[in-house]
């Protein structure tokens, strides 16, 4: 009978071990899955931030050739529809945007085959708002301010702003 006692409650000692690990490993799946979210979110457009950013250090530098090549364009083979002399009123040391160390990325939003990213300056009401194809990383003016027809929901701006970053 001593081996009856010894063994009661083993089975049910057994059973709240499993639901531990089946809770446990639960539990680390979804909140692997929150993460991943939201590192997706966040890091989603990284890229094309990156392409931007280094534009305008290119302007801060006034390595204007260097910022125009990024449109995909160079002086030699200038784009037709955007001559670098337009891109020196655009962007040059004359233009509305000539002091590029205020300019800091606002927005980034997914549109179709690229990203809308938008450049804000501070002091200044007007943005600027970017297009950089995906695949080819080319900048161009985006039509739009904001991707039209989607709900902006701005998840990557909200958490930026928790964590400082503007």
């Amino acid at each position: 009978m001593s081996s009856y006692l010894e063994a009661y409650g083993a089975s049910e000692e057994h059973r709240s071990q499993k639901v531990r690990t089946i809770r446990n490993i639960t539990l680390g799946l979804v909140a692997a899955l929150i993460l991943g979210l939201i590192l997706f979110f966040v890091f989603r457009n990284f890229s094309q931030e990156q392409q931007v950013k280094k534009f305008v250090k290119l302007l801060q530098a006034r390595d204007y050739a260097g910022a125009y090549a990024l449109w995909g364009c160079s002086e030699t083979h200038p784009c037709p529809e955007y001559s670098f002399a337009k891109f020196q009123e655009d962007w040059g040391p004359k233009s509305a945007h000539a002091d590029e160390s205020t300019a800091h990325i606002a927005l980034t939003q997914a549109c179709g085959s690229g990203v809308v990213v938008r450049l804000d300056y501070k002091g200044s009401e007007e943005a600027v708002p970017l297009f950089v194809e995906r695949s080819t990383d080319v900048i161009s003016f985006a039509p739009w301010a904001e991707c039209p027809g989607t709900r902006h929901w701005h998840v990557g701006e909200f958490f930026r702003s928790l964590f400082g970053k503007s």
